[in-house]
């Protein structure tokens, strides 16, 4: 259980990251360098930001489960 909770808190760590990373910032963030500069004009890029920024708390929310979850296992067993 350990071991399974410790990977989905690897995977989810960098699957934050790379959505973290692709929001559209105030300087255009990295989301420019996919496209997401050209799309800004297009009404379609706002449907865009907002599943991205569903996704990332959807993802968000398990890390913060799995973070949980590892720590208590960790107390747990000790």
């Amino acid at each position: 259980m350990k071991l399974a909770l410790e990977i989905v808190l690897v995977v989810t760590s960098v699957l934050l990251v790379m959505l973290i990373l692709l929001h559209r910032g105030r300087g255009g963030g990295l989301s420019a360098l996919f496209g997401g500069g050209m799309q800004s004009n297009l009404s379609g890029s706002a449907r865009a930001e907002k599943n991205l920024d569903r996704m990332t708390i959807f993802v968000g929310a398990i890390w913060l489960v799995a973070i949980v979850g590892t720590g208590l296992l960790v107390k747990l067993s000790s």
